[in-house]
Formats: C-alpha cells, sequence, structure tokens
C-alpha cells in the first residue's frame, strides 16, 4: 500500500506497469531506440554542439528572467501586426477565449496542429461541448484521436502504437473498399481524409515552438506539412502557446534550430521549419468552387489570436526548484535517453499531459504534485538525461525537490508518527515507508554487521520476506545485501600497515557504504591496488554520501550527511590528500548534489579534489606509476583464477555522465586485458529502485537489455565487470556467472 493519499496502491501501480510492459512496451522500446542513437550520432558529430546548448540556455535564462517585459512587448507587437494577444491565466480561462472567438466567427469546424499546451488546458473537449467539430491534423495525433487515447510522449505522442495496430484502427474504425496495410496506404488515406477537414475549416489553431517578441514572429518546428496547412487554410488562426514560448529576438532562433532536430530524433533538422509572422498576408483560399480559382486576390482578410497560457508558469518562474522546468523546448530527448521510459512509455512515465524526466516539472507546476506523484519515483536519478537535454536542465533534481515536497505533503495522521523522533533521518511524520527504509539504508547497514551473520540468516526467512513486501514493498524476488561480519573499515585498522617504498601520493579512500558492509572484498582490492602503485592509503571514519535519502526525495537528510562528510574530509583535503571514491553515485554527489546540499562554496574543495577509483589509477599510470603492479592476464593465467582475459564491461550510468567511463576501460587494457562494453543506457537496478516490489519488473526489463548483450556469442564467456554496486547486483541476478569490479580485476593480491 501507499502512504500517499488518492495515489494507486502498490498493487495496483504494479498490475498497471506489468501491463503496459505487456501491451506497450515493445513498440515503445522500438520507437525510441532509433531516436536515442540518432542523437548520440548526431551529437558526436556537432562540433559546436556545447556551444549551442550553453546559448540556448542562456537564452532560455534571459528569457524567463525578462518574461514579464516580453508578454508585453510581444502583445504591442502581434497587435502592431493585426492581431491580437490574450494572457489567460488558466486553463479554464484559456478554454473559455478560444471558445469564445470560435462563437464569434460562427465556426463549425476547426482543425488543429499538435500542440501539448492544448492537451494541457483540454481545449478539444471544450470546443466539442461547444458543438464545433475539431480535428487533429497531426498524423500521430489524430490515430490518437480516433483510438481516444493519450499521447505517450512529448514530442511523438504515438510511439505506444505499432503500424499493425494502426492499420487495425483504421480499418475497424472507416468504412474502406479495401483494409489498409503498409504505411504508404495509412499516410495516404489520413492525408486525404484530412485534407477534406482542412479546406472546409473555419478555424485553424496551432501551437508554437518559439514566438519572437520584437516581430512576433511564430517558428514551427515539425515533420509534418500539416501545421503550414492549419494556419493558412482557414481565414482564423489561434495560436495557443505557455509564456515560456517568448523569447526575446528572432536572431535568438538559430541554437534551438541546431538542437531540437538532433536532440528530439537524431535528425540533423526537422522536416519543417516555418516562420510566421501572422496574420499573415497570403489570400484566404475558398474550395467550395472545384472548378473556379481558389484564390481571390483581393480577400486577404485575416485574423490572427495569441493565447499565451499561464497556468502555473509565473509561479513556476518564482519557484527556485521548478524555474528550470521552463527552459524546456519539449524535444523530447530526456524520455528517448530514459531507460525506464523505454521499456513503459509516457502512460506509466507520465502524467496528466506530459511525459519523460521533466514531466515531473511540468505536472507539479500546472496541475499539482499529486498528479507528478503518480510516476515521479520512475525517475531514478541516474542522469542520462542531463546529458540529453539540449539546455542542460538538470532534471534529476526537479524530480528531487518535488519528492521532496511530496514526502513533506504526506498523510501525517499514518502510523509511523509512533516513531516520530526515534528514526534516524530528518524527515516528516507519514512519509512512504518504504522510502524511509531505503533512505536509511547506512543504519540498515550497521545493525546489518553488527549481527551478521544473523541478521543474513534471518533475511532469508520467509515470513520475513512477506513482512518487508507487504510493509514496505521490497520485492520477495530480489536477494537482500550480504552483510559482512567485519567492515571494510574494521579491517583497514586491524590490519599490518603497508608502506609504499616510494610514495608518490595520499589518498583518503572513501568507505561507502556498499564497500564498508558488504563489499567488502572490493575495498580491500582497491587498497591494495593503490598501495601498489606507491600511494599512501587512509580510510577514514565518515558518514555516506547521502546518495540514498537524496534518491528518495529526503533533502534534508542527504543534507545532513552531506554537512558530515565534508566535516569529516575537510582536514584530509587541506593536508593535501586526494579523495578516491569507489561508488560512482557518491562521486557523482560529490562533484554535483554537494553543491546545492552545502552552503556557499564548501563543496568545491571535495568535488576538485575527488576522484573516481579507476580515473585516479588512470591518473597514477600516465604519471609514470608502473603497469606491472597491476594484476594482468598472465597473472591470472599463472595464478589460475576465476577471472579471464576476456572481459564484458558495463560502466555506471553516473560515470557515463561524469565522463570518467573510458578510464576503467584504459586501465583494463593497458594491464593486457580484452574489453567489449555494453552500450545500454542503465542496468536497470538503480540503486533502490529494483528492491522495490511494484518497480521489479521494470527493473527486470530494463536489465534484459543489458542481459542480452552479455549472452550474446561475443561476450558469453566473457569475465563481466562493473562499476557500479547497483550494476553488479542486477548483474548477478541477470546472469548465472559471476559479476566483479574492476578493481578485483587489477588487484594484485588475489
Amino acid at each position: 500500500m501507499t502512504d500517499q493519499p488518492n495515489q494507486l496502491t502498490r498493487r495496483e501501480k504494479t498490475a498497471k506497469i506489468r501491463h503496459l510492459l505487456e501491451t506497450e512496451g515493445e513498440t515503445v522500446h522500438e520507437t525510441v531506440t532509433p531516436f536515442n542513437e540518432g542523437r548520440y550520432r548526431r551529437y558526436a558529430e556537432m562540433d559546436d554542439l556545447e556551444e549551442y546548448r550553453a546559448e540556448a540556455r542562456r537564452i532560455q535564462k534571459d528569457a524567463i528572467d525578462r518574461l514579464p517585459e516580453l508578454i508585453e512587448q510581444v502583445r504591442d507587437t502581434v497587435t502592431e501586426n493585426g492581431g491580437s494577444v490574450y494572457l489567460a491565466e488558466d486553463a479554464a480561462d484559456a478554454r473559455r477565449h478560444v471558445t469564445e472567438i470560435a462563437e464569434s466567427k460562427g465556426a463549425e469546424r476547426v482543425v488543429k496542429a499538435k500542440s501539448m499546451t492544448t492537451e494541457e488546458i483540454e481545449l478539444n473537449d471544450a470546443l466539442e461541448a461547444a458543438d464545433l467539430d475539431v480535428w487533429e491534423t497531426d498524423l500521430a495525433e489524430f490515430v490518437l484521436q480516433i483510438a481516444e487515447e493519450e499521447p505517450s510522449h512529448i514530442a511523438s505522442p504515438a510511439i505506444h502504437k505499432s503500424r499493425e495496430e494502426i492499420a487495425a484502427l483504421f480499418n475497424a474504425h472507416f468504412d474502406l473498399d479495401e483494409p489498409l496495410q503498409t504505411p504508404e496506404e495509412l499516410t495516404s488515406f489520413a492525408r486525404e481524409y484530412l485534407l477534406d477537414r482542412i479546406t472546409t475549416a473555419d478555424i485553424g489553431v496551432s501551437g508554437a515552438n518559439f514566438i519572437a517578441a520584437d516581430t512576433g514572429t511564430l517558428a514551427l518546428i515539425t515533420n509534418e506539412g500539416n501545421a503550414r496547412k492549419c494556419l493558412v487554410t482557414p481565414d482564423t488562426h489561434v495560436a495557443v502557446a505557455g509564456v515560456e514560448k517568448l523569447i526575446p529576438t528572432i536572431a535568438d532562433l538559430p541554437p534551438f534550430l541546431n538542437l531540437i532536430g538532433p536532440a528530439g530524433a537524431g535528425q540533423d533538422i526537422t522536416a519543417y521549419v516555418s516562420l510566421f509572422r501572422p496574420p499573415v498576408d497570403s489570400p484566404v483560399a475558398d474550395f467550395s468552387e472545384p472548378n473556379e480559382p481558389a484564390f481571390d486576390v483581393g480577400n486577404s482578410d485575416r485574423s490572427f489570436h495569441l493565447v499565451l497560457v499561464d497556468n502555473g508558469r509565473m509561479a513556476m518562474r518564482e519557484d527556485e526548484a521548478l524555474r528550470e522546468t521552463l527552459y524546456c523546448i519539449r524535444c523530447g530527448a530526456c524520455a528517448n535517453s530514459c531507460a525506464n521510459f523505454q521499456q513503459v512509455g509516457g502512460h506509466a512515465f507520465g502524467g496528466e499531459t506530459y511525459s519523460g524526466g521533466i514531466a515531473t516539472g511540468w505536472e507539479a507546476g500546472v496541475h499539482g504534485e499529486e498528479s507528478a506523484a503518480e510516476f515521479n519515483d520512475l525517475c531514478t536519478g541516474c542522469s542520462r538525461c542531463v546529458d540529453a537535454c539540449p539546455v542542460n536542465i538538470d532534471i534529476p533534481w526537479i524530480n528531487t525537490v518535488v519528492r521532496d515536497r511530496i514526502n513533506h505533503g504526506a498523510d501525517t495522521s499514518a502510523f509511523d508518527h509512533l516513531v516520530d523522533g526515534l528514526t534516524p533521518d530528518d524527515e516528516p511524520t507519514g512519509i512512504d515507508r518504504s522510502k524511509r527504509l531505503f533512505g536509511n539504508f547506512e543504519t540498515l547497514a550497521k545493525w546489518g554487521s553488527r549481527t551478521a551473520p544473523l541478521s543474513n540468516t534471518i533475511a532469508d526467512v520467509s515470513v520475513l520476506r512477506s513482512a518487508l513486501d507487504r510493509v514496505a514493498g521490497v520485492e520477495r524476488e530480489r536477494e537482500l545485501p550480504r552483510f559482512q561480519r567485519e567492515t571494510f573499515r574494521a579491517w583497514f585498522e586491524a590490519r599490518d600497515a603497508v608502506e609504499p617504498s616510494d610514495t608518490v601520493r595520499e589518498a583518503v579512500l572513501y568507505p561507502d557504504v556498499y564497500t564498508n558492509h558488504v563489499q567488502v572484498d572490493r575495498g580491500k582490492a582497491a587498497v591494495r591496488v593503490l598501495e601498489a602503485l606507491d600511494v599512501d592509503v587512509t580510510v577514514p571514519d565518515v558518514p555516506s554520501s547521502g546518495r540514498a535519502p537524496l534518491s528518495q526525495g529526503m533533502i534534508d537528510t542527504a543534507s545532513s550527511h552531506a554537512r558530515g562528510v565534508h566535516a569529516a574530509l575537510a582536514p584530509d583535503i587541506g593536508d593535501g590528500r586526494d579523495v578516491v571514491v569507489i561508488e560512482p553515485s557518491d562521486l557523482a554527489m560529490f562533484q554535483g548534489e554537494y553543491e546545492r546540499l552545502l552552503p556557499g562554496d564548501a563543496h568545491e574543495p571535495l568535488a576538485e579534489n575527488s576522484y573516481e577509483l579507476l580515473e585516479y589509477v588512470f591518473g597514477l599510470l600516465e604519471n609514470g606509476a608502473e603497469t606491472s603492479a597491476l594484476c594482468g592476464p598472465d597473472d591470472r593465467i599463472a595464478a589460475r583464477g576465476d577471472i579471464g582475459t576476456e572481459i564484458a564491461y558495463h560502466s555506471h550510468c553516473q560515470q557515463r555522465t561524469l565522463g570518467l567511463e573510458g578510464h576503467t576501460v584504459a586501465v583494463l587494457e593497458r594491464a593486457g586485458y580484452d574489453v567489449v562494453t555494453s552500450d545500454v543506457e542503465c542496468c536497470g537496478m538503480a540503486g533502490s529502485f529494483g528492491y522495490k516490489s511494484e518497480y521489479y519488473d521494470l527493473s527486470m526489463a530494463v536489465g534484459d537489455v543489458l542481459r542480452e548483450q552479455f549472452t550474446e556469442p561475443e561476450t558469453e564467456d566473457r569475465t563481466v565487470v562493473a562499476s557500479g554496486t547497483s550494476c553488479l547486483d542486477q548483474l548477478d541476478s541477470l546472469l548465472e556467472r559471476p559479476s566483479r569490479h574492476p578493481i578485483q580485476v587489477l588487484d594484485p593480491g588475489r
């Protein structure tokens, strides 16, 4: 069950995700995969990519900063051009105004280009309630209109429907002489069918990708020509757009035109880039008399109405956390790059209107946090969307903040008020029990080690597993961590100290929770490798990074952890020691989230002096350390060990975002190993995500893509290696052969 009011229960959410995996998952994955691969290709080809991204972000930030000014400027400009501007306070206000325009024109038929903002305000329902005949002319939106379904993607609304499903839909819905089968037949039919509606329409409704405040120019960036037809065929054009679509000048467009095609679908450029300064000058076409000229040159009596929609956006502008959402150009890259979205699409990973990673910000801003709560946990914070976003929005942070707000708005009447003050966190009562459990994993791990091996034995008892599932949503099928009685720090303190023969660096090896209490052997291997490379190593007594509570939206608790880590490591950093980190998600905290969790510039020393373990080893080798100090393939063969000379390697998602994957591969190859790397976005485990019962099926579906890669002929006999804790856990559940951390492969003490 869930502690949140008016939300799906765990059982209901599990059933919904399972259903979507079975009915839509395969089609969604097949559709977005080429988008994702195309984005990688195009981004790699763009020499000026980061300059474009930085400039696009600068323009968006400037526009949102100046939004009230730009609204007044575009009002004056459009009015001077001959049109009108209306600022709608909310969705109801926008619906009312557009309906009044239609009624004043005596309109009977409305044709629409694709517009997520009109979806947001539910314009179609309002127009149909006013007895207007409304038609979507975008092919995907037309398909959904016929199917009476909601969009499943912010830019490609029907990605969940296969060609066969669309053919079956058309053949069942329309009275056809011959059944439609091929893509050409389907598009040809839709084109002719919709053309009849367009040529008899009284009003054309569009959205806008961008609106230049200085000229009143609308930019429509599309892959179909229907939008142009909707704008110029009827004599009345209504453009409905969120206020965030305003940019200062038409000269600001180029960075966006260079980014939106590559980001959204891996295109060089979209098929149509249309710039209008309405009302347009072209004469109105009359199609009522087929044998007469369509254009009366003297008839250019057109009207244009720009409806700018607030609907929560101005409040988002004043909200420090949600403000960045307004930079979004709705390309869909965050959805395409998300491993969870790739498996279930926007009908699971989405709210009332918007889908994908950025949807949490939009839904919380325009529909309310309750809408975002339905899907927010599907964002695992892996950060792959940050690299994908053309305007560098920190989408995981937006999701985390909204999750935190949902936690703080939880039902405080829940029974856990009985333990208020007894839990080792700084969160309110009423928080979801699953979040509280996983957010306090450090405490669990400490008790697990203190009571091991009894704790591990008890964890296998079916009654306990059933209770964990029922009370905290811990999936029974998932193997629980096996706690070690002797922690990594205890081992380090008890061992005979090793003095490097010629110390080249001094380093603090950060003992993350898993290394300290579960994967102790990888900590030992890290010490041995570093010491073999003449590094003087210490392992301090330091809190966990706060990654676990942060992933649950427990920001106050994560901040407390960050302060503890900062206080513990600051003296070492001050003494010139490097901070070496085994777990990539902890390094991401130090170099990323700590900027938000610590005051002022307190994060900077740790961010500047922390290194991922194999990054650090790579640096040592680059600066003269001997590769022979590492355990290579010849050593393995001589020792007849269980690690082969050929490796299948999977890097951690945040390791990729930090640009550190290459260091691990380089070190392994220098040591003499033959390495093949996976190219999947995520293993599917994502920390606690894969342990939660409602997401277990999705986690395994995501992981299945990785399993397939590592059981192909080229990889099936290779030693499996992964850098992340979650990745190792997931791989062990996916494959019949064990997985290891790369430092264990290189360990000269094995």
